[in-house]
C-alpha cells in the first residue's frame, strides 16, 4: 500500500514545487533570500525548439512557453489578463535582467513588461509568455489548447492552435 501511494504521489511533487516557486515561495533570512527571486536572477533566454506542435518558443532550459488568448495585444502595453489565481497555474516567464533572444527567434519581437518587485515578464510579439505547471520536463506541451485559451507560441509570434 505504501508503494502504491508513493507512486500516485510522485507525479505531484514537481507540480507542487513549481507551484510554490511560481507563487513566490521563498527562503528565509538565514538562506539569503527568496528562491523565486534567485531563479528570476539567472540568465533567461527564449529560443525555438521542435515539438509535436511544430517549432515553438521555449526558455533556456527547453521548457515550453505559452500565450494566453485574453492577453492578445498586451505584449506591447505592459498589461496582462492573468490574475493571481491564474499565475499559480500559469507562471509568467520573468527575469530581473533582460531576456535574451536565442536560436531561431526574432529579436525584434522579444520585449519585456514590468511585473513588480524589479521583475520583468518576457513578451514575444503581442503575447506575454507563461509556463504551465502541468509540464514537468523540457519538451512537454501539456498546456497546449487548454480551455481553448492557452497555446504555444511560434517563432513568428503567432499562437499555434494545432492540437497535439
Amino acid at each position: 500500500m505504501r508503494t502504491r501511494n508513493a507512486l500516485l504521489a510522485a507525479p505531484l511533487v514537481p507540480l507542487a514545487l513549481l507551484t510554490l516557486s511560481a507563487c513566490g515561495g521563498g527562503g528565509d533570512a538565514k538562506d539569503g533570500g527568496d528562491t523565486a527571486k534567485a531563479a528570476a536572477a539567472q540568465p533567461v533566454s527564449v529560443k525555438v525548439a521542435d515539438s509535436d506542435a511544430g517549432p515553438i518558443l521555449v526558455d533556456q532550459s527547453g521548457r515550453t512557453l505559452y500565450g494566453f488568448t485574453k492577453d492578445k495585444g498586451r505584449g506591447e502595453d505592459g498589461a496582462n489578463s492573468c490574475d493571481a489565481d491564474c499565475i499559480a497555474v500559469w507562471p509568467a516567464l520573468t527575469s530581473t535582467s533582460d531576456v535574451k533572444a536565442g536560436k531561431g527567434t526574432q529579436p525584434s519581437l522579444l520585449r519585456g513588461t514590468e511585473r513588480g518587485e524589479g521583475a520583468t515578464q518576457a513578451t514575444y510579439g503581442e503575447w506575454p509568455l507563461y509556463y504551465y505547471v502541468g509540464d514537468s520536463a523540457p519538451g512537454d506541451v501539456n498546456g497546449q489548447g487548454l480551455d481553448g485559451e492557452w497555446f504555444v507560441v511560434a517563432a513568428d509570434g503567432k499562437l499555434v492552435k494545432k492540437t497535439v
